[in-house]
């Protein structure tokens, strides 16, 4: 037991007869922990990304409110009259008549 213990420690798994073996699960392992780290580096990023797609959305969200409230404050009547004032233009003291048009039939 501790003459196995000590070949192992010294590393005599990789040079004696069967070391082809043990270098290509070595070789196996090393790819698939490469691969693992990767993918969770990957995975990290991805995960960034996203945190700051959100906050962009949040931030978006926030900017549409703001111009939607100002608009809808442009479009009240009486903003409106504060605005064409300046230019002389005032509301109607008549109120609009409705215009109907008859088609004329060919006979």
């Amino acid at each position: 037991m501790k003459d196995g213990i000590l070949d192992i420690l010294k590393g005599k798994f990789l040079v004696d007869g069967g070391a082809p073996k043990n270098w290509m699960f070595i070789v196996f392992v090393s790819f698939l922990a490469t691969i693992m780290i990767a993918s969770s580096h990957k995975a990290d990023g991805l995960v960034h990304k996203i945190a700051a797609l959100n906050e962009e959305v949040k931030e978006l969200r926030s900017e549409f409110v703001d111009v939607r409230s100002d608009v809808q404050e442009l479009k009240l009547e009486s903003s409106i009259l504060q605005k064409v004032e300046n230019r002389g233009l005032f509301p109607s003291e008549t109120p609009p008549k409705k215009i109907k048009v008859k088609r004329l039939t060919k006979e």
